[in-house]
Parts: C-alpha cells; sequence; structure tokens
C-alpha cells in the first residue's frame, strides 16, 4: 500500500461512487424528498456485500460487452504502462480496475462509502488472491487478448491487483488535478443525487483529474429515477445518451457513446451507455 495521497482529501459528505444494479422498483417519490443532493444522503448505510452478490456473482451479458470494449479500446490506446491509473467509485465492482492492470505500475481506487472503503480493504488482505477467485471469469474475458494474456501468464492478476492497487477515501468532486495517466469511473456520476448538475460536476471532476491525452472508460446507467441496495433506496438521475455526450463537451476528445445491448435490461426502461476517450489539455 502506498502512502495516503495529500491531494486527496479526507472530507465528510462524500459521493458513494458505486450503483447497486439489481433494482429499479422501488418508487423514489414515496421513499425520499423529489430533488436529493449528494450530501444530503447517508451513503456509510450502503451494503457492499449485498451489491457485489446481486450484481456480480456471474457475468451477465452487458457486463460482458462493457468488458469486451473497454479491453479493446485500452489495448488500442497505447498506453505507458509504467504511469499510474484511477478508479474512481469501484464500491464492490472489480472489473474496471482489473481492465487497467496491463497498462499501470500503480493503480488508486477512490471511494467514499465508508462501508464500501472497509469492504476494498478487507480484501486486499493476504487472503485476497488465494481465496476470491470471483472475478476469474471476467479476467478471461480481458485475457481473450494478448496484453491481458501475457500479463496473467506471469502474475495471478488478483494478486497483481494486491500488489499495485492502493485504497483512498476521496470525493469525486475534489479529485486532484491531472494526476492519472489512465482511468475509469463506472455508474457513479448518475447515481450520487437526483441532480444534472452534480452529474455533471463529477464526470468533470473524473476528467480533469486526468492528464491530457489520458484515456478514460466511464459507464452509465440512463433513464435510472433510483435503486434499492439491501432495502434501502438510494438516488439516481434519469439521464440520457445525449446527456452523457453533452457532459464530456470541452473537457475531452475522440469521444465515443456506445449503447449497450439492452434486450435483456437489468431493470425496466433502464439502460446502459459507456463512454471512452481521452482528457483535453486543461
Amino acid at each position: 500500500m502506498g502512502a495516503q495521497s495529500a491531494a486527496v482529501p479526507q472530507v465528510a459528505n462524500l459521493p458513494n461512487e458505486s450503483i447497486s444494479r439489481n433494482m429499479d422498483s422501488v418508487q423514489p417519490e414515496a421513499a425520499s424528498p423529489t430533488i436529493v443532493h449528494n450530501h444530503d444522503w447517508d451513503w456509510d448505510s450502503f451494503d457492499p456485500g449485498s451489491y457485489r452478490y446481486d450484481n456480480y456473482r456471474t457475468v451477465r451479458d452487458d457486463d460482458r460487452q462493457i468488458v469486451e470494449l473497454v479491453r479493446d479500446f485500452f489495448v488500442q490506446a497505447e498506453v505507458d504502462p509504467g504511469g499510474r491509473a484511477v478508479d474512481v467509485g469501484p464500491g464492490a465492482n472489480l472489473y474496471p480496475s482489473l481492465a487497467m492492470l496491463p497498462f499501470c505500475e500503480r493503480l488508486d481506487l477512490i471511494e467514499f462509502s465508508a462501508a464500501n472503503v472497509r469492504w476494498l480493504r478487507r480484501r486486499r488482505g493476504a487472503f485476497w488472491a488465494r481465496l476470491d477467485r470471483s472475478w476469474d471469469p471476467f479476467w478471461r474475458i480481458y485475457a481473450a487478448r494478448r496484453a491481458y494474456r501475457e500479463h496473467a501468464r506471469w502474475v495471478a492478476p488478483l494478486a497483481e491487483f494486491r500488489r499495485k492497487a492502493t485504497v483512498r477515501q476521496g470525493d469525486v468532486f475534489e479529485l486532484p488535478k491531472a494526476e492519472y495517466n489512465l482511468g475509469t469511473m463506472f455508474f457513479v456520476a448518475c447515481s450520487l443525487s437526483t441532480e444534472v448538475t452534480e452529474f455533471r460536476d463529477a464526470v468533470n471532476g473524473f476528467v480533469r483529474s486526468l492528464t491530457p491525452n489520458a484515456p478514460f472508460a466511464a459507464g452509465f446507467m440512463t433513464g435510472s429515477t433510483g435503486y434499492e441496495v439491501a432495502g434501502r433506496w438510494f438516488p439516481a438521475v434519469p439521464i440520457d445518451r445525449a446527456e452523457v455526450s453533452r457532459s464530456f463537451d470541452h473537457i475531452a476528445y475522440d469521444v465515443e457513446i456506445q449503447p449497450i445491448d439492452g434486450s435483456h435490461p437489468l431493470r425496466p426502461n433502464v439502460g446502459m451507455v459507456l463512454a471512452t476517450g481521452r482528457a483535453s489539455a486543461t
């Protein structure tokens, strides 16, 4: 574990950077105020164990699509493997971090929810690589490309993850500027409040944390009005593909917004899109 970076502040009222995507049936109007700002919510009540079980115990078709697209994008991005990567808001989802393993020497997982931070840090213990094989099916998808396959030939992926990764508590709205050479952010900006301005600010904070020309991949839920984890409702903002595209205006280039096949959606009327691109010069 690296030393805690002074550039990543330890502050209160930080966003949870994850989303449990298995339910959208709860009516938010009955469960919470119509307008929910990020600082209004108790993110420490998030249950990462339930989130992990509900969403990633198997590889869904939509996640398979995302993994394949992110894999191919990073392979073609010609990233210096000696750099520093960031996964903003991993929660209990490790496949975005695994996507960056062959292309970085250091990997920061920046998360706020105290429950998520504890969950991640426990799983970085000595037993991590020996016992947690649940991410192997995701790694096998990555390993269809040589860059991943050669990386895994000499080291166990989760052991390498443990060596490279540092879990940091931090705020998507207060990330350091131009710090990282590669980045991911999945199901974060769309699921931290009901306010589109906070969605845009979160995307901006993520992209601005990257060095100029750094490649990134980010996932978003579209049309979600809220989500449930272990019986508790959490806020979301019902963005669409056009709003995702606008959020990268003037801060990124070569941006592609790719819809994920919704033939078997997790929830009615809720979709996914993947954004890939490069950070603009600040």
